[in-house]
């Protein structure tokens, strides 16, 4: 007879976070958004992918903005009314998802572009000889 152990479900304790970061990683093939708290702890994420997005449509600014929406549902739950952006990445949904975070009814503190910029790269390879 095999025994039957009913587990428990514990009530996992949310925070209140008045003020969050949203870090925006805006690709060529996808968009994915992350909430965190100012320490950078990561209290939520959404992407174009999760939300069943395929293919190239993945990239669109219509998937960046759903994405936002679906973030800032999950952001009421912590209670969070005032954000920083870090985008970085050159895709599409970039600009459509800082629109639509501030549409959304959050106070946007600030807007910081944190996309990585080469200061010359790597060595280049040698001349090709002929």
């Amino acid at each position: 007879m095999a025994k039957v152990i009913a587990s428990k479900k514990k009530n996992k304790a949310l925070s209140q976070v008045p003020r969050a970061q949203v870090h925006v990683h805006a690709s060529f093939n996808n968009t994915i958004l992350t909430l965190t708290d100012m320490n950078g702890n990561t209290l939520a994420w959404s992407s174009a992918g999760h939300m069943g997005f395929k293919g190239p449509k993945k990239s669109t600014p219509f998937a960046a903005s759903q994405v936002t929406e679906n973030l800032v549902q999950k952001a009421q739950t912590f209670g969070v009314k005032e954000i920083n952006v870090f985008s970085s990445g050159i895709g599409s949904g970039r600009d459509s998802a800082i629109r639509t975070l501030n549409s959304a009814g959050l106070n946007i503190l600030s807007v910081k572009d944190v996309t990585p910029t080469p200061h010359n790269g790597c060595r280049a390879r040698r001349p090709r000889r002929l």
